[in-house]
């Protein structure tokens, strides 16, 4: 098999329950309980109009300035899925457009991250399947290959492996790997909790800032 232009099975599908869990968490919650040390990059943003994005991951890499194997991952995506494809980050000619959008809405697909560029934005914005990517440009892209599917990713120093947990809100993306999102759910779900109260706390006026001192004392800042 050719490495750099084969298309694997996908081994494995994080569940549909845990999917719906994060589902109702922010992602910025889920990535202080990951030890705020993974993020798909800050240029990674939404180019649909609102709304967040779980589900399963797909993944795929392009050659830049081509979108030949991401034709073939919409393909063979199943409901729920999150095609997450790295074309190497160039944003010269776009991976996607409405065409391929309105093919990829009527197969149940659950949205995209692409480290490239797309076009057709109002299209996007008006479907408003949830999106992601670096940028946006007319100029579209080539079909000639080669590339891989279900093969591991890296978007910003995140790496991303097919039926991995994919979410994606205002603040970015993160991907959860397969094997702790057990672990990282329970800790997002208590962080959560926590946060809500201190926001109660807050809008009580009985939130407790004593910390904050304390902090800086232990920095040894001098406060005259």
């Amino acid at each position: 098999m050719t490495v750099g232009n084969r298309i694997l099975p996908r081994t494995r599908r994080v569940d549909e329950k845990l999917v719906s869990a994060f589902a109702q968490l922010p992602v910025a919650v889920v990535s202080d309980s990951m030890s705020r040390v993974f993020a798909g990059g800050p240029n990674l943003r939404p180019m649909h109009r609102d709304g967040s994005l779980a589900g399963v991951a797909l993944t795929v890499r392009c050659r830049p300035g081509d979108n030949l194997m991401l034709h073939k991952a919409i393909d063979l995506a199943q409901p729920g899925d999150v095609i997450v494809c790295d074309a190497g980050g160039d944003t010269t000619n776009a991976l996607m457009g409405e065409l391929m959008l309105a093919y990829a809405v009527k197969k149940g697909i659950a949205g995209f991250i692409l480290n490239g560029a797309l076009r057709d934005l109002d299209g996007f914005r008006e479907t408003n399947l949830p999106t992601f990517a670096i940028g946006v440009t007319h100029r579209g892209p080539y079909k000639n290959g080669p590339g891989e599917i279900n093969t591991p990713i890296n978007l910003g120093g995140m790496v991303i492996e097919s039926g991995d947990l994919i979410l994606g809100d205002s603040d970015g993306v993160l991907a959860v790997p397969f094997d702790d999102a057990e672990t990282v759910l329970k800790a997002a779900q208590a962080k959560q909790a926590a946060e809500e109260n201190q926001m109660a706390a807050i809008h009580a006026g009985k939130n407790d800032r004593t910390w904050v001192d304390a902090a800086l004392k232990a920095t040894g800042c001098e406060m005259v």
